[in-house]
């Protein structure tokens, strides 16, 4: 059974000022999404799940099913990331606005996926090499169970010239195993090299160019999503009243490593990130994006 590819699509880029997933930025208008397709279908992906919002989903589907030809021997499936789709007993708090973050947004494609998968965001471009990478290690005969796989990236290359970003920082060990996973929401450029962030106490923590971190490139199987569930729903117990609390997939991660539960193998890639934050990075996942094709990586006018 070849790998499913489940897109995270539902957010409502707060921080850039629109829906970043539908932002051209190709050449040719192409968006960060049509790259994902494009690479996921190459490597050997024959089903794409997209999570998305009911307020946008629409005009999502029609952008999405504008290009036939991008979505040719593909499967293709969209799931509705609900604020009141929650486990039995819980109900959303009158006054939120949103749903419950990437735990729950992955748990909510329970119902769909039925095979090895693999997780990215909408608005992240990982590069032709992560693609791959995702799809060697699901077909691969020892991918049963919680066995799980990461593509990891370098911090230096992911973070923003314009401002703060959020990354899941990873500690690998000798074996090349996830060994644990911090989640840092406000990451920016250090100017003796590398990444700080304040620490909740105020201190200021350090972390190198080459640390290794997580872009939400995950490679998971069926057997996640009970996890998930027991997660989230205690999650929810402590924070079901929140207005903007959110269950993060990294945290969830990180909580069935620390107890043994699952085992992730990291898996690096060379290949070149870009995203965008801001509308200020805009510019330079453009000429990121140019390059590629001026370089022979894509086609000019795939989904275009």
């Amino acid at each position: 059974m070849s790998p499913a590819l489940v897109i995270l699509a539902a957010g409502m880029g707060s921080r850039y000022g629109g829906l970043k997933q539908m932002d051209p930025v190709g050449p040719q208008g192409q968006t960060i999404l049509d790259y994902s397709i494009y690479d996921a279908h190459r490597a050997g992906f024959d089903s794409i799940v997209f999570i998305i919002r009911r307020e946008f989903a629409d005009a999502f589907r029609a952008r999405i099913q504008s290009h036939p030809a991008a979505l040719a021997g593909l499967s293709v499936h969209y799931v509705l990331q609900e604020m009141s789709g929650l486990p039995t007993g819980f109900q959303p708090p009158p006054r939120r606005e949103k749903p419950w973050g990437t735990a729950h947004a992955v748990w909510s494609t329970r119902h769909v996926v039925r095979s090895p998968f693999a997780v990215v965001n909408a608005d992240d471009f990982y590069g032709a090499d992560a693609f791959r990478k995702l799809a060697e290690f699901l077909r691969a005969s020892q991918v049963q169970g919680h066995d799980y796989g990461l593509v990891g990236y370098q911090l230096g290359q992911t973070l923003s010239a314009h401002g703060t970003v959020a990354r899941g920082v990873c500690k690998v060990d000798g074996q090349g195993f996830l060994a644990s996973i911090e989640e840092q929401t406000a990451l920016e450029p250090d100017p003796a090299g590398g990444a700080r962030a304040k620490r909740p106490d105020g201190s200021i923590a350090h972390f190198p160019a080459d640390t290794v971190v997580s872009m939400n490139c995950w490679a998971l199987t069926p057997a996640v999503f009970q996890s998930l569930e027991s997660q989230f729903i205690t999650f929810l117990r402590l924070h079901s009243m929140d207005l903007k609390g959110e269950c993060y997939l990294p945290a969830v991660i990180g909580k069935l490593l620390a107890s043994g539960a699952v085992r992730v193998r990291v898996l690096p890639t060379d290949a070149r990130w870009c995203g965008i934050t801001y509308q200020e990075d805009r510019a330079s996942v453009q000429a990121t994006l140019k390059a590629l094709h001026d370089a022979g990586e894509y086609p000019n006018n795939f989904a275009a």
